[in-house]
């Protein structure tokens, strides 16, 4: 029997509230951090009508892909990396670089936008937790 608390759990893919589509639909992009850390944050794009989600660090060296410039070259709309220009299709996370970024499935559903990660995911970073 599965237990309600499942959907909370790390380690385990579930759909993931992020918040209402009205609302996430204002910025072309928005970092969403994971309770597994910075290296698993996770940015939101709103393009064309169409939520989209990947990794938020770059593949080749961790730039910020939150703040890239997007683009729709030929219909395949790309983020571009700050650093080193690196560019990744928002659908599949691929580049003509030959690097792949890992890319996250995006649901909506009344109204509200759902992202299928391992972690929860936040608008807000959560409260480091230091162990001593």
């Amino acid at each position: 029997m599965a237990s309600g608390n499942e959907e909370e759990s790390v380690g385990s893919v579930s759909w993931r509230l992020i918040g209402p589509a009205s609302e996430l639909s204002k910025k072309q992009c928005r970092l969403m951090h994971s309770s597994l850390g910075y290296g698993s944050d996770v940015c939101l794009f709103y393009v064309k009508g169409e939520f989209f989600a990947m990794d938020a660090r770059c593949a080749h060296s961790g730039g910020p892909l939150c703040d890239g410039d997007i683009e729709d070259a030929d219909g395949i709309l790309q983020v571009f990396c700050p650093w080193h220009d690196y560019d990744f299709n928002l659908r599949t996370g691929q580049s003509g670089t030959g690097l792949q970024q890992q890319v996250y499935k995006v649901k909506l559903e009344d109204g509200s936008v759902f992202v299928k990660h391992t972690s929860p995911l936040s608008l807000q970073p959560f409260p480091s937790s230091k162990k001593s």
